[in-house]
C-alpha cells in the first residue's frame, strides 16, 4: 500500500472487530478488550487497528500489565508502528506498567521494533489448548513457535 499520512482515530470495538476480521492473516477478532486504537489515512479511511485487552496468559494477568491481542492494517507501511507506540501511550495514561505482545515465528517483528519494543521471550510450540478437562477446538496457531514482546 501507499506511504498514506497518517493519523490515530478512536475506534470502537465492533468497528476494529470488522477490520480485524477483514484484514488480519490469522486469527479472529478477539473477544474483549480494553481499548482499541486505529490509524487513518488522511481521507479518513481506516488504514489499520490495534485492539488491546488483558492478558490471555492468566500468569501475566496482574492488574498492571495489558496485551496487545491483535493489529491489524490493509497493508498501509508504518501503521502497525504507529499503532504500537500510540498503544503504550495510552496503557500508561490509564496506569498500566506494562504491555505485551506476541507474534508467531515468521513474522519479522519490524513494527515492533520500529516502535521501540524489545523482544523478551521465545515461547516453544504447543500441541493446542485441548485437555481432556477442557475440550477446547483447534487453532490454526497450534504447533507455532512465538515471541514475547514488551513496550518500552
Amino acid at each position: 500500500m501507499s506511504d498514506a499520512r497518517l493519523h490515530l482515530v478512536p475506534v470502537r470495538s465492533r468497528e476494529a472487530k470488522e477490520f480485524v476480521r477483514a484484514w488480519h492473516r490469522h486469527h479472529p477478532p478477539p473477544v474483549g478488550q480494553i481499548f482499541s486504537v486505529g490509524a487513518a489515512d488522511e481521507a479518513g479511511t481506516l488504514r489499520a487497528v490495534a485492539v488491546v485487552g488483558r492478558p490471555v496468559a492468566r500468569h501475566l494477568d496482574d492488574g498492571a500489565t495489558l496485551e496487545v491481542t491483535r493489529t491489524a492494517t490493509d497493508g498501509t507501511r508504518n501503521a502497525n508502528s504507529l499503532l504500537y507506540a500510540a498503544s503504550w501511550r495510552v496503557a500508561k495514561a490509564l496506569g498500566y506498567r506494562r504491555l505485551i505482545t506476541y507474534t508467531q515465528e515468521g513474522e519479522s517483528g519490524a513494527s515492533l521494533r520500529g516502535a521501540g519494543w524489545r523482544l523478551i521471550a521465545s515461547r516453544p510450540p504447543r500441541a493446542g489448548w485441548h485437555t481432556p478437562s477442557r475440550p477446547r477446538a483447534g487453532h490454526d496457531n497450534d504447533h507455532v513457535a512465538r515471541f514475547l514482546w514488551q513496550a518500552p
